[in-house]
Formats: structure tokens, C-alpha cells, sequence
């Protein structure tokens, strides 16, 4: 598969939620945040009740799908990736007297990301261009009045690029705070 037609798939599948999509209590309205582990920006809006479009940008770190053995060797790389979050327990943590400030639940996400390394030798072979993923995770997201914040997520995703694409474990760690906040979220 082309980076193209990857970039394509990617935008399809993160997309088909929003069209069915009506604005709702439970989800902030809108946030950005700064990610202190992969240094970088994150944005994430309301989309319905339930449901957030996630953007972040900034360094990564990355399975290389072009290393011989994929879980040996990490690679840190500039990269854009997005979720489509429905987070299915707010009405649970408000039931349970917990905070859902700043979007403080569980959620399941199709998950895409485009990784640009710069050139690189593998193998003694040079290296060059964007590889990326798409996939599904699942993780949770927390949100203080210190506007502190974090989220972490599991799956598995395909990875396609200038290699044999094959699917392969996706992890991400966000650890930061919310700098800019529009609220709208009861049970708080």
C-alpha cells in the first residue's frame, strides 16, 4: 500500500464517526495540551456526547518496521497522529461521584499516525520516507484541577510504508497538562 492511499485510509476511517456525530454534555468541548514525554501538542474537541477527535504532533516514540527484529530497537521520530475517542463510562464515574473534568474516562479509538524519520541506513541501505499506521486501541484518560493530565493506550495496528506492511503493537503514553480549555462537562 502507498503512503498515499494509507493517508486516504486513514482520513476515511477516522472520519465516518463524525458524520453521525451531535454535540452532547459529557466531553469538553475543546482542549490543548502539552505533552511533556513525547514532547509535543495534542488538541482534542467534542464531537457528540461521547466521542472526541484527538490530534497530536510532535517526537515519538515508535516500533521501526524496517529493523530486523521490530521489538528490539525503538526509534524516535517527528510524528502527527489521531484518534477517534468514544469514551464509554461518564455516566459510570458520575454515578461513582469521580470527576469526568477534562475528559477523565475510558475509551476504545481508531487510531492512525504518520511517523518522517529523517534518512537512516538499515542494513547498509539508505533509508528514506514516512511510514505509518492505522489501528484500534484502547485506553483511559485523566484529567485534575491542576490541569494535570494523562492517557495511555494498547492496541494493534497495520503498519504500511517502504516495507512489507504487517500489523504490529501500538502503546502511547501522554503525560502533560492542559494549557487551553473550553469547558462542557456536568458532574464535575
Amino acid at each position: 500500500m502507498k503512503i498515499k492511499q494509507f493517508l486516504i485510509l486513514i482520513s476515511l476511517v477516522l472520519l465516518t464517526g463524525k458524520a453521525h456525530a451531535q454535540f452532547g454534555k459529557n466531553c469538553e468541548l475543546r482542549q490543548v495540551k502539552i505533552n511533556l514525554i513525547n514532547p509535543g501538542l495534542e488538541y482534542e474537541m467534542a464531537l457528540g456526547a461521547n466521542t472526541t477527535f484527538d490530534i497530536k504532533a510532535g517526537i515519538q516514540v515508535a516500533l521501526d518496521p524496517l529493523l530486523p527484529d521490530v521489538y528490539r530497537e525503538f526509534g524516535i521520530f517527528p510524528a502527527v497522529a489521531a484518534q477517534y475517542r468514544y469514551y464509554y463510562n461518564f455516566e459510570k464515574r458520575q454515578r461513582n461521584r469521580r470527576q469526568i473534568y477534562g475528559n477523565s474516562a475510558n475509551y476504545i479509538a481508531p487510531a492512525a499516525a504518520v511517523f518522517f524519520p529523517s534518512p537512516r541506513t538499515i542494513e547498509d541501505e539508505l533509508v528514506k520516507g514516512a511510514f505509518g499506521y492505522a489501528g484500534l486501541v484502547t485506553g483511559i484518560q485523566r484529567s485534575y484541577d491542576s490541569s494535570f493530565n494523562f492517557s495511555v493506550d494498547v492496541g494493534a495496528a497495520y503498519y504500511a510504508g517502504q516495507f512489507k506492511g504487517g500489523i504490529y503493537p501500538v502503546a502511547n503514553l501522554s503525560i502533560g497538562f492542559i494549557i487551553s480549555e473550553k469547558r462542557w462537562c456536568v458532574g464535575r
